[in-house]
């Protein structure tokens, strides 16, 4: 009897391949847009800033009404309705203009308004209304919404003087937006070279710009806001004014920005690389720019966003004392200044609508600022 032994044979098998990496060579841009895309508050700062400057760049077409028109004075916000007055469903969407009445109000005096129910006004979308010029230079009149007749429709109120809330608050973004990017640009240009200058040649040279920066640094800024604010005459045009005023704050504000980026500089130009350019000859600005400017850049493009809601707070601050924009330009500080009293607060709360503005800002730039910080640190 044989027994007959089978032998297994093992089937050569095709090696796994391995997994492709998938951040192979990545460019540092990539890298921290990777990152950056884990935050979920930066992507959110990230989106909420990129429409802010497209509001700012087309506020006209935003803006259901010209925001220099006046009218009822204190007008309440008109609401959205689906219902005529006698309760049925109509479509398209309607709203009810706000008309005077001859009873006055027993705490201010003023007359009382109400919604005016035989004069609807039927809404709709690219409405024809004030004409304008699209970024400047288009002639248009068409508007994102608004009443399909071209009348007025003041879906936030309006002020003391009837011009509508809404289209002065998106107006108004491009004046407060337009002095917290420009003052930070002559800050971030001023700050960072002369923090990378001082960092770098050090001894002598560092200790006299440190004693001026310094210098700078202890100013009461408040009081000398006010003070150089008020040498302006009354009588000088608006742009002589805003120009003063962005001078103001970027001679006020550069300070602290040099002397954060001195202390990277100082750390910076100990490194072997930097020591190795001098050993070869390379000049000071080379050495200053090449190789110690990029390695500086993560914090600078940091310090940037987290001081643009700065700049828009104390805008805002200023504007609502009157030292920072003069009428007939229009900013989100300026327009704060109807609710110099309570009264006009507690009668009136609509006109408290730029602050919502001015916290969303403050945030979007904030949470852009940390999501950067988070995404650029390698550690």
């Amino acid at each position: 009897m044989s027994v007959e032994t089978h032998s297994t044979i093992p089937v050569a098998t095709q090696p796994k391949e391995k997994p492709k990496e998938k951040h192979h060579n990545e460019s540092y841009s990539a890298l921290v847009w990777r990152r950056l895309k884990r935050s979920w508050t930066g992507v959110l700062g990230l989106i909420l800033v990129s429409l802010l400057i497209l509001m700012a760049l087309f506020a006209d077409f935003l803006s259901p009404v010209d925001p220099k028109a006046t009218g009822v004075g204190f007008a309440p916000p008109q609401a959205i309705s689906i219902h005529d007055k006698d309760g049925n469903f109509v479509f398209p969407p309607r709203s009810y203009p706000v008309r005077e009445t001859e009873e006055l109000d027993p705490i201010t005096f003023q007359p009382v308004v109400g919604p005016d129910y035989d004069n609807p006004q039927i809404l709709g979308f690219f409405v024809k209304g004030a004409p304008y010029r699209l970024l400047g230079l288009i002639p248009a009149e068409r508007h994102l919404f608004g009443a399909v007749d071209g009348t007025a429709v003041h879906f936030l109120g309006t002020d003391k003087f009837g011009r509508d809330v809404l289209s002065r608050i998106l107006h108004g973004s491009r004046i407060s937006l337009m002095i917290a990017l420009v003052v930070v640009f002559i800050v971030t240009v001023v700050g960072t070279t002369v923090g990378m200058v001082s960092g770098y040649f050090g001894g002598r040279f560092d200790a006299w710009v440190q004693r001026f920066v310094e210098l700078v640094l202890a100013f009461p800024q408040l009081p000398l806001y006010l003070a150089l604010a008020s040498l302006i005459p009354v009588t000088a045009p608006t742009s002589v004014f805003l120009a003063f005023v962005i001078i103001v704050m970027s001679a006020l504000g550069w300070a602290q920005m040099s002397r954060e980026v001195r202390g990277k500089t100082l750390a910076l130009a100990r490194i072997d690389y930097v020591r190795a350019a001098i050993a070869i000859g390379a000049t000071d600005r080379r050495i200053i720019f090449q190789h110690i400017f990029p390695n500086v850049m993560s914090h600078v493009i940091v310090a940037v966003t987290l001081s643009i809601p700065q700049v828009v707070l104390l805008e805002s601050f200023l504007g609502f004392l009157g030292f920072a924009v003069k009428p007939p330009l229009i900013s989100w500080g300026l327009m704060l200044q109807d609710t110099a009293n309570y009264s006009a607060i507690g009668s009136y709360p609509w006109i408290l609508s730029p602050v919502a503005f001015v916290l969303v800002t403050v945030f979007a730039f904030n949470a852009l600022g940390d999501g950067l910080r988070d995404a650029i640190d390698p550690y």
